[in-house]
């Protein structure tokens, strides 16, 4: 056995028996550090002759990667074995209480749409969901928006800069009424949902965000009429705030997705609390000390609409509404800024924030907090 193959086998059992990860670095460097034996062997290959270097050199740079390798694999092993004792030691008993760890709470806006669909499904509505990149076509063409309309231009919509595989422009929604045209298209008539979902706008400030969530909903059926539209909307309102004395206004509007369209109002007063006054909703807003506070939009569904999503307008009438999901959050639970739903505030969110276990049921109330 020549002197290489001697140093091979004194280095792969010296690496083999290495204890532990100190043991194995001064190996390292005894062999492969710069001063050590195999470095220095492969410093005298610049001396060789080429016949000799030939030779040699196969011989020397096989030598190291062996070394290398077995380094490698006993690194591993030693990984390995240090690991399964880590986790043999440390055993975490899950009976023991989650006491002086921090629970997490349900986000207001969550907790809100999850009020909205407890309610709406004592009504008869079921939830729909859409794609929140939209197409042109849907997000404004099958609602009777016009391409003039102020809505299509750059600075109110994120718009994608390429088409699709269809040639279609594409963008992020506006409001959550193309889930409307989709769900006429594929359920036909009758129908009656509500859409919650994200929307998005370029706008920002106090009461704007470029992402909000909305909620609309759409009854689609013989013999609708705007009675019906103001019932489940007063109804709606009612129990949503928890309150009987829920009054509306309807004014006159303009959508191009409705005909008519009706703005809602709805009386609100001045309540006096421990932490000061306050506006709330309910009352006549006619009142002394009342007035009237802009809410929703509405109205009965424009013929066109139902045109474009395959409905007969002679046989099918309609109404839609829609509510922005965040302002009925402030609304309810008293916050004054649109902002701070997205800071990541921990007190923000321990403040504001809903239990895990508190479910809305309208038999315990929508609203009420564990």
């Amino acid at each position: 056995m020549n002197d290489l193959d001697q140093l091979r086998s004194a280095a792969l059992a010296a690496i083999e028996g290495a204890a532990d990860g100190d043991a194995l670095e001064r190996l390292r460097v005894e062999y492969l550090g710069k001063q050590g034996s195999i470095s220095g062997l492969l410093k005298t290959l610049g001396k060789m002759t080429p016949e000799e270097r030939q030779v040699e050199g196969p011989k020397i740079h096989g030598l190291r990667e062996a070394v290398t390798g077995a380094l490698a694999t006993r690194k591993d092993a030693l990984d390995s074995a240090a690991l399964e004792a880590q986790l043999a030691r440390e055993v975490i008993d899950l009976s023991l209480p989650a006491t002086g760890h921090r629970r997490g709470t349900i986000h207001p806006v969550s907790q809100v749409m999850d009020e909205l669909a407890e309610i709406f499904a004592d009504m008869g509505f079921s939830v729909a969901t859409g794609p929140e990149i939209e197409d042109d076509w849907h997000n404004f063409t099958a609602l009777n928006m016009a391409e003039t309309h102020p809505a299509r231009a750059m600075h109110d919509t994120f718009y994608f800069p390429d088409a699709d595989a269809q040639g279609r422009r594409m963008l992020l929604r506006t409001h959550t009424s193309p889930v409307q045209i989709r769900s006429m298209v594929e359920q036909g008539a009758p129908i009656r949902i509500i859409a919650p979902g994200r929307v998005y706008r370029s706008d920002s400030d106090a009461t704007h965000t470029p992402m909000f969530h909305q909620v609309e909903g759409l009854v689609i059926d013989k013999g609708i009429h705007l009675g019906h539209l103001k019932w489940t909307l007063e109804t709606f309102l009612k129990a949503f705030f928890e309150r009987d004395d829920i009054v509306l206004r309807l004014r006159p509007s303009y959508f191009p997705f409705t005909e008519p369209s009706v703005e809602v109002d709805v009386g609100w007063q001045d309540v006096t609390g421990p932490n000061g006054s306050r506006r709330v909703l309910g009352g006549d807003g006619d009142a002394p000390g009342h007035g009237w506070m802009e809410l929703l939009g509405s109205g009965m569904v424009n013929r066109r609409v139902l045109e474009f999503a395959g409905v007969d307008p002679d046989e099918y009438s309609g109404f839609a509404f829609g509510v922005g999901v965040d302002r009925l959050a402030m609304l309810k639970y008293a916050m004054d800024d649109l902002r701070a739903f997205f800071d990541g505030d921990q007190r923000w969110l321990d403040h504001y924030g809903f239990d895990p276990l508190d479910v809305p049921t309208l038999s315990a109330g929508v609203g009420a907090k564990a």
